[in-house]
């Protein structure tokens, strides 16, 4: 508010020396002057309404060195993103780093399936204005998925989230002395790059004691899928395959606590797991049904969708490429 008024003053003062000067102009119409003494009442009216305008400067420069920063006693949310080199992949991370920016106190995990960091992620990274860590690690060949494969086939994203886990591991390994509460209240959450997530669903995770759960829209060949509550404890699961897995919940439905996954350093994702069991394979080791944090108005509401992004049909870019006349492969997309 005192910024505000002090901006003002300024405006009036500008307008006023407008003002008073074509009045004076004005009154000198058809008249002699004597130009050296209008010259010295000029100077003088100039220095002092800059001397003012200095010294509001400088009463302003006061006021924000004298601020106190910004402490913030919200629980950090570390989001952990598997990303793979494609043909979208910038876009993708694109889009969600721009979800991530009106989030506080987040601190976003990249991991990359790679044997090295690429440039495109570091460089994305570095101009988000996000909190960030990249890592990297190449999933086996053996686990990928060869072209032509179901995306259902094999588990993906399992090294990349069990490589997260390793460094939320050895961070709160580390910061347990200096900043144990801050650490032991943070949460872990497990986010697709190519999902869509609404910013409220990060308010409701942001408390997570254990293991919160909320549905999740279009996934499974269904509308949503959803824990199913009754006196606000999980009771089993609205899903339309294998609802007898012990955890039949998308990735995209839970958060952890920081302090469960430090607490419990055998949890982590089976790369191996059969179809649809790879959630189990992490949260049957550290929690139970009975436990489980319903969110979202009781799993009433969908805030984070399923979403995938259709592989961008390029005919028209190979056809011009044998004619090499290609797109200028130096333009990161």
């Amino acid at each position: 508010m005192r910024l505000k008024l002090k901006l003002k003053t300024v405006f009036v003062l500008y307008f006023m020396v407008s003002l008073l000067g074509l009045v004076y102009a004005l009154m000198q119409l058809g008249q002699r002057c004597d130009c050296t003494e209008h010259d010295i009442i000029k100077d003088r009216t100039i220095s002092r309404l800059r001397g003012d305008l200095q010294k509001l400067q400088e009463e302003v420069k006061r006021s924000d060195t004298t601020k106190a920063p910004k402490k913030t006693h919200l629980p950090t949310i570390y989001v952990i993103t598997p990303t793979y080199a494609r043909l979208v992949q910038k876009a993708e991370l694109m889009r969600l780093s721009q979800t991530f920016l009106h989030v506080p106190q987040l601190h976003w995990v990249v991991v990359e399936d790679a044997d090295q960091p690429t440039a495109l992620v570091r460089n994305l990274l570095a101009e988000s204005g996000l909190t960030y860590t990249q890592l990297h690690i190449l999933t086996p060949k053996d686990r990928k998925l060869q072209e032509g494969d179901p995306s259902w086939l094999k588990p993906r994203g399992a090294e990349q989230r069990n490589e997260g886990l390793r460094w939320l591991r050895e961070m709160g390994s580390a910061s347990r002395g200096q900043h144990g509460a801050a650490v032991e209240n943070a949460v872990v959450y497990f986010a697709d790059d190519d999902n869509t997530y609404s910013l409220k669903l990060f308010e409701e995770m942001r408390y997570t004691q254990g293991v919160s759960v909320w549905p999740v829209g279009l996934v499974g060949g269904m509308r949503f899928e959803s824990p199913v509550v009754d006196g606000g404890k999980v009771i089993r699961f609205h899903t339309g395959w294998r609802p007898n897995r012990p955890f039949p919940i998308d990735m995209a439905g839970f958060a952890v606590s920081l302090h469960l996954v430090l607490t419990n350093p055998d949890a982590v994702f089976d790369g191996d797991a059969q179809m649809g069991f790879l959630e189990s394979s992490f949260l049957q080791g550290i929690i139970t049904m009975e436990e489980l944090e319903p969110k979202a108005d009781m799993c009433t509401k969908i805030l984070v969708w399923h979403t995938r992004t259709e592989k961008p049909k390029m005919k028209r870019e190979d056809a011009l490429q044998k004619q090499g006349l290609g797109s200028d492969p130096n333009v990161e997309v």
